[in-house]
């Protein structure tokens, strides 16, 4: 849209995680480091933890792209797994066919492989993105792996990544054996203000900006009050601002066009916003901006998982964490589907997804929805609720029953 204008090579500020525009500030300089000492000290765990929209997968993409070649990987991003279903997904990363084998033959398989790849010369890291999603059990799984090739030098390396609950989950007391393995532990925190020109700089740079000063230096303030310093919302507002300037054909970004795109997006200041983490149950869900008006249930065969707040306007649905609602599983695409939530109800719109959009048997394109009303995604269903005190209610015993 706004590329010729601006002399940009391609969009700066894209939300999907892209290694070219990781932006090494000091703290993800340091967490980095801490991620490449593990495939050489293969003797723990390195847990990095950070608020959504840190830039945690934008870190492990860079990390992976770096590896030497006698590095084996396996990243697994469905946490939603039982034990079975994580082994079968770590060999199944590693090229095996597990998913008819039972879990004594996942093991000596796995076991196999290590001791074939140590006679090499080679090692093995395993990278778990939303870790905090792990089930106890799973955990536990992982923490026996670390004990493949006994009494061989190791060659398995572990790497832990997700939201700051998964820091709480590895201090409760029935963890303490993973935590007495953990290696490493670092918090990815937000940009501090000083640093917002230079991600900003370092972006459109990336981006191959033929134009000086393109956002202009008043902006900064701003773009930090408004963010936070959290950089998928520094990109977010970035990316809008922009397209303001684009529309009212200015030569750049100035505070008058970041006041516009704030306006556009609705944003309050982000001292005023709750945790963007904090969902309507105890199911771990992230909250949209402003206020809530509805919420889609999202279950899996039956099985409540998460309660997903919706504000009006547009949410993105997806398979990475930087979509507005965010669901790993091979079923659901990186963004898979738009859904528009106004007071009446829901339109939930198919973005070219591969596996589209189901209404009870129907494949469709987009769709209306009332109160009650669900689509599907593969195995997983989404249900609509609007926010109505009847409604919290029910929600409200459910989650004691589930308790």
């Amino acid at each position: 849209m706004y590329l010729d204008q601006f002399r940009l090579q391609e969009a700066p500020f894209r939300l999907a995680p892209d290694p070219r525009f990781l932006f090494l500030s000091k703290q993800h300089a340091r967490a980095r480091a801490y991620m490449e000492s593990t495939v050489w000290f293969t003797d723990g765990f390195v847990v990095v933890t950070g608020e959504i929209g840190s830039g945690k997968t934008t870190l492990i993409e860079d990390f992976l792209a770096n590896l030497d070649e006698n590095v084996t990987v396996a990243r697994v991003a469905q946490t939603q797994l039982t034990p079975i279903e994580f082994l079968q997904t770590v060999l199944a990363q590693f090229g095996f066919q597990p998913f008819s084998m039972g879990k004594a033959e996942l093991l000596e398989t796995l076991n196999r492989f290590f001791e074939e790849l140590l006679d090499d010369g080679q090692k093995v890291v395993i990278v778990i993105d939303e870790a905090q999603n792990l089930d106890r059990r799973v955990l536990e799984e992982i923490r026996m792996l670390a004990g493949v090739c006994a009494g061989r030098e190791k060659v398995l390396s572990i790497i832990l990544a997700g939201q700051p609950e998964l820091a709480d989950i590895l201090d409760a007391p029935d963890m303490e054996q993973l935590s007495q393995r953990t290696r490493l532990r670092f918090h990815l925190r937000p940009l501090a203000e000083a640093e917002i020109g230079d991600y900003i700089s370092h972006r459109l740079q990336v981006a191959g900006c033929g134009q000086e000063g393109l956002f202009d230096p008043s902006t900064y303030a701003d773009i930090y009050r408004y963010t936070g310093g959290v950089p998928r919302l520094i990109n977010t507002l970035c990316d809008t601002a922009l397209i303001c300037a684009f529309a009212d054909e200015q030569p750049g970004v100035d505070t008058a066009s970041i006041q516009q795109a704030i306006a556009e997006l609705g944003w309050p200041e982000f001292s005023a916003r709750a945790r963007q983490s904090a969902p309507v149950s105890a199911a771990p869900a992230r909250a949209p901006q402003g206020e809530a008006v509805g919420y889609l249930i999202l279950s899996r065969k039956g099985r409540h998982i998460a309660d997903y707040p919706l504000r009006e306007g547009r949410s993105i649905l997806g398979r990475t964490h930087d979509n507005d609602i965010p669901v790993d599983s091979q079923y659901i695409s990186r963004h898979h589907a738009q859904v528009i939530c106004d007071r009446d109800g829901i339109l939930v719109e198919d973005l070219r997804s591969t596996n589209g959009i189901q209404v009870g048997s129907r494949r469709v394109d987009r769709q209306r929805l009332g109160d009650g009303e669900s689509f599907s995604i593969g195995e997983f269903e989404f249900t609509f609720r609007q926010l109505t005190p009847e409604n919290a209610a029910a929600d409200s015993r459910r989650a004691g029953q589930e308790g």
